[in-house]
């Protein structure tokens, strides 16, 4: 066992100015009494008032008080197009009429190739072209957090959502899977005005 060294006068005045801060967990522990300390308390230490929280208390599975009405969610997109063509169009009954296959393309050569490819599709006045990105190859994934196979499948509906396409674009829907399934989108445009 170590020997314990005294402390000097300094580290014993801090100490107990460090000592008098303390709030005892137990009613039994004992405290230095005010009196027998030369130094006040410090000011510094004295607990604040807790900040109110902006955001109120949320537990898991209680509704918001805020909301207005209960927030539906979606299972699948909002239909923009005729009903009676998008249904024949997620049957395969309705043939695409052009095509651009993404495969083996890095992000960086798919994107321009992608924009050039449905504004001209759009520009000929097609009505329905077809995507293809492929499922992708699940990578070996080493850590806990799961790394997401088939990067262009999921980046490729995000910049079809965006400018300089979303004007152009009445309904991104996945593809039949005589037309690739979950590998490939239908890309319904607007007509050309």
């Amino acid at each position: 066992m170590a020997r314990r060294r005294s402390l000097r006068p300094e580290e014993e005045a801090l100490w107990q100015a460090v000592a008098r801060t303390t709030q005892p967990m137990h009613a039994q522990v004992l405290r230095p009494k005010p009196e027998d300390t030369a130094f006040p308390a410090p000011t510094l230490l004295t607990p604040e008032k807790p900040v109110k929280a902006a955001i109120p208390r949320f537990r898991l599975g209680e509704r918001s008080s805020t909301a207005t009405a209960p927030a539906a969610t979606p299972t699948k997109p909002a239909l923009q197009m005729d009903a009676k063509a998008f249904g024949k169009m997620t049957k395969g009954k309705l043939s695409p009429e052009a095509r651009i296959d993404l495969h083996g393309m890095t992000l960086a050569e798919a994107h321009p190739e992608l924009i050039r490819f449905i504004l001209n599709a759009h520009g000929d006045g097609l009505r329905l072209v077809l995507v293809i990105t492929g499922k992708g190859k699940p990578g070996v994934d080493h850590g806990p957090i799961p790394q997401r196979g088939g990067v262009l499948r999921h980046q490729v509906p995000h910049w079809l959502r965006q400018a300089p396409l979303a004007p152009s674009i009445l309904q991104v829907t996945e593809a039949h899977l005589r037309h690739g399934g979950s590998g490939a989108f239908y890309v319904y445009l607007r007509r050309h005005r």
